[in-house]
């Protein structure tokens, strides 16, 4: 017997030309942003725990940037590996900084490529943390608190430093990352007194103490060399601390905010962008989700184009208008 259905939503379904009709939610090259590891030596070194991504030279990153602007993607995200560290990370300031130099060299030849930069102290430090650390008899000596405790306050200062130094080499849009109480507001009275008031902030503004990095610190070599970064990093358990960071960066003058990791907390990017419509929300596809599907399709477990757009697209419903992901060359290259 054939029911009497009214409703009957497969009606939508009959073809691919019907359902691209009536997809809510469409995944772009544009919605992606490239993230480049760039370094002092020559050509390209393979990271091994992230099959596919290299540590670039500077003239490999502008190649790098290349590809990216070929495929359609607008943006890429610089990461800095020095050539020496030290307490404060100097080099992350330096004019001839290894981020600087990728900057220079990158806006001279792809100059309407978007260039993000990473803003934190965890690259450059011989301590591998994100902050200027607590040194009992030192500079910073901070008697109530623990050795090796990251001081929030006299970090700040670094940051600044930092953000000005990128904008003078042509950086388009700062990202700070080190989950420091009161960057956003101190970045932004750096750039705007250095003149570079036009200058957007991409904030980290949720970015929890994840188990996913552990790739991203291979690629980086920016792991801590001793104890961990759950005193500024946000526990994975906690959503409306999540609206509490993002509203306080709102306030100091964030022009975008981010979300790290991506696959694990996309309730988190639904529910801050419920809070922040009219703000941009950037997702962040970090090194264990991209090196999770590298592995499994390496093993043949799944289909790797048709598991990394899905898990992009996730991304997209949850409520990020930008995704930084290490799979925007391939995604790109699928879409096309």
């Amino acid at each position: 017997m054939t029911p009497n259905l009214k409703s009957r939503p497969r009606r939508l379904r009959q073809s691919e030309a019907l359902r691209s009709m009536v997809r809510e939610t469409e995944l772009n090259a544009r919605d992606f942003i490239y993230p480049l590891f760039v370094w002092h030596g020559d050509g390209r070194t393979p990271i091994t725990s992230m099959p596919g991504i290299d540590q670039l030279s500077v003239e490999e990153s502008v190649r790098e940037a290349e590809k990216a602007a070929k495929l359609g993607i607008p943006a890429v995200i610089l990461f800095g590996l020095p050539a020496e560290k030290d307490p404060i990370g100097l080099e992350n300031f330096a004019p001839d900084g290894i981020v600087q130099q990728s900057i220079r060299a990158i806006k001279r030849e792809i100059p309407e490529i978007v260039v993000v930069t990473d803003v934190c102290l965890c690259e450059y430090t011989d301590h591998g943390h994100c902050g200027i650390l607590n040194s009992k008899g030192g500079t910073e000596t901070h008697p109530h608190l623990p050795e090796g405790f990251v001081l929030n306050d006299p970090t700040l200062d670094i940051l600044g430093k930092v953000a000005i130094s990128h904008a003078e080499c042509g950086a388009d849009i700062v990202a700070p990352s080190g989950m420091m109480d009161g960057m956003v507001s101190v970045i932004r009275s750096s750039l705007d007194n250095a003149k570079f008031e036009s200058i957007p902030i991409m904030s980290y503004a949720v970015k929890y103490a994840s188990a996913y990095y552990g790739p991203f610190r291979d690629a980086a070599d920016g792991a801590p060399k001793f104890g961990d970064r759950k005193s500024h990093q946000m526990d994975p358990a906690n959503v409306k601390e999540a609206l509490r960071e993002a509203k306080l960066d709102v306030d100091e003058g964030a022009d975008m905010l981010m979300v790290k990791p991506a696959l694990a907390y996309l309730d988190v990017i639904r529910t801050v962008k419920n809070a922040f419509l009219e703000l941009p929300m950037a997702a962040y596809n970090v090194s264990g989700e991209y090196a999770m599907v590298k592995a499994a399709a390496a093993n043949g477990w799944i289909d790797e184009q048709k598991v990394t757009l899905e898990t992009l697209l996730s991304m997209k419903r949850a409520g990020a208008d930008l995704i930084i992901t290490y799979h925007a060359l391939d995604a790109a290259g699928w879409l096309k």
